[in-house]
């Protein structure tokens, strides 16, 4: 059953994991000839990130999959906690929030698909882009407006910043005395 998402619950989000594969990007896998993927990301995650971090916000990357893109991103953003190839990302999860320092109950999970479920369920608050699939939208206590891809970690930082109070109404991060 969803919790009730309050304004203090967003607040209190101090890590936000998320899966890779239909949320920072929509899910499809391309495959050249020569075997290698790729992967398209949506340029105004990769600032939602900077803005969270710079308020206070860490972020951490959780995958069933393993790629070097992930890698790869990860390290432009500086996501310090990265772990790809998970069988069971319940177990993951909670490890991730340990290895952050930061409680289960203070960390938000964005999933889309069946595997994420797991993680959901300890998370704080868990969150699902619009088109996950029906079982992640019935267990999420945030579905967001964008489809993976399109933005999902920018529209779910940017309401973590408003609770905060530190968006300003031109949606820039609001300058702290």
């Amino acid at each position: 059953m969803a919790k009730r998402v309050t304004q203090e619950l967003l607040a209190s989000i101090e890590l936000v994991v998320s899966d890779v594969d239909g949320v920072w990007t929509d899910g499809r896998l391309t495959i050249g000839d020569d075997g290698r993927e790729f992967k398209t990301f949506h340029v105004r995650d990769g600032h939602a990130v900077a803005m969270g971090r710079e308020s206070g916000i860490g972020f951490a990357i959780l995958s069933g999959r393993t790629s070097k893109a992930v890698d790869r991103r990860a390290r432009e953003l500086k996501i310090g906690f990265v772990v790809q190839g998970s069988r069971d990302k319940g177990i993951d999860f909670l490890q991730l929030c340990s290895d952050a320092g930061v409680s289960a109950e203070k960390t938000a999970m964005i999933g889309d698909d069946l595997p994420d479920l797991s993680a959901f369920y300890h998370a704080g608050l868990s969150v699902a882009p619009a088109d996950a699939a029906t079982e992640v939208l019935d267990a999420a206590d945030v579905t967001l407006a964008v489809r993976g891809g399109e933005g999902v970690i920018r529209e779910f930082v940017e309401k973590l910043l408003e609770a905060r109070g530190d968006l300003t109404r031109r949606g820039s991060l609001r300058r702290k005395k």
